[in-house]
């Protein structure tokens, strides 16, 4: 079960927001959809090489006009994912790719962070029964068996029923019923290869080699071990006056000096400045600006953040956002200005005997 992504909007406060309004929502009788009735039955076993069995629906589909094989159709994902190592093999240079803010999560709790999102089309089916539709899918840059999952919102819009047990995935086409096949073979070529990464992870996560920088490295989440309330938390200063963290009161001694120890090591990779969260149709607006910043060499990448700045968008009278940096942390440490702003008047004054007078704008 895949959770998170920017579900019914890319913040928690959006989330809230949905949820309150499906709570308020009215069922409205009338609002009867037409069409033909889904439906599984004996017919649909056959060709089935075993109908005992408990293999998961695996399909093929054509995504942005490839022959995507691979397709894990599991309604118990809020998202659809495409995998990175899938789209580097495939030419989408028209698509954009839009920033992601909030994390995946599986049914273990752990957080995956997505590289974005895109828009492509999906085709289903065959011939006169097939059916496409724009569908958003989150891009994870991680190993899987399978090259993209279909998860809740691709079925509800494609209106589609799947079966595993049919091995089967159907949909509405006019008064017609378009249908997909599952591949048994491959998917139980997937389990098998999916049940290897997860344990070549699980051993990965446990290993005690060093890391990136050749020190120690903290496992600070073990299995099974429960997060912890704030309260039962105390603040420790790393490194004064960096910051601070919370840490667990229950943590053993001898781990929480280890922690100490590490993060006073590595506090220069660490942003203790909070990031400001904007929504999705702001952070389209920050992505385009900086795009074109960037384009006309007016502003480049560093990795410095030790004077990390949010930036603020401010609503212009046309109706459209203003981008501006947050510098007020940069003023407060900047030696002060002794020389006073000039007297209007004065420079009134010394205009007197000047023919022109340029106001030349700096833009």
């Amino acid at each position: 079960m895949i959770s998170g992504g920017p579900k019914d909007g890319d913040s928690n406060r959006a989330r809230k927001t949905s949820s309150r309004k499906l709570s308020n929502m009215e069922i409205v009788d009338h609002m009867v959809r037409t069409g033909p009735t889904l439906s599984f039955g004996p017919d649909d076993l056959k060709g089935l090489s075993d109908t005992t069995h408990n293999d998961a629906l695996v399909i093929r589909a054509l995504v942005a006009n490839y022959d995507v094989a691979r397709i894990f159709v599991d309604s118990g994902s809020s998202i659809n994912v495409l995998f990175q190592e899938t789209i580097n093999q495939m030419d989408l240079g028209e698509y954009k790719v839009e920033p992601v803010v909030m994390s995946l999560f599986g049914f273990t709790g752990h957080a995956i962070r997505p590289t974005g999102l895109i828009n492509l089309p999906l085709t289903l089916g065959k011939d006169r029964t097939s059916k496409t539709r724009i569908v958003s899918f989150i891009i994870v840059d991680a190993p899987s068996a399978y090259n993209a999952i279909l998860g809740r919102p691709a079925m509800t819009i494609f209106m589609a029923v799947a079966s595993a047990l049919y091995q089967k995935l159907k949909f509405p086409v006019g008064n017609e019923i378009g249908e997909v096949q599952g591949d048994q073979k491959i998917s139980r070529k997937c389990y098998v290869e999916e049940v290897r990464i997860e344990q070549k992870a699980v051993k990965v996560g446990h290993d005690d080699r060093p890391g990136p920088r050749g020190r120690e490295q903290v496992n600070l989440l073990e299995e099974n071990t429960p997060m912890t309330a704030e309260e039962e938390c105390e603040e420790v200063l790393i490194c004064p006056p960096t910051g601070s963290v919370r840490v667990a009161r229950t943590i053993e001694a001898s781990l929480k000096e280890k922690l100490i120890n590490f993060l006073n090591e590595n506090k220069d990779v660490f942003a203790w400045t909070k990031k400001r969260h904007f929504g999705p149709e702001k952070y389209a607006v920050i992505q385009g600006q900086v795009e074109e910043l960037l384009k006309a060499g007016h502003i480049q990448e560093v990795y410095f953040p030790t004077w990390l700045s949010n930036v603020v968008l401010v609503p212009k009278s046309s109706g459209k956002w203003s981008m501006c940096v947050d510098f007020r942390d940069l003023n407060k440490a900047c030696p002060k200005d002794c020389y006073p702003l000039p007297r209007i008047d004065q420079l009134v004054d010394s205009t007197s005997g000047n023919e022109l007078l340029c106001f030349l704008d700096a833009y």
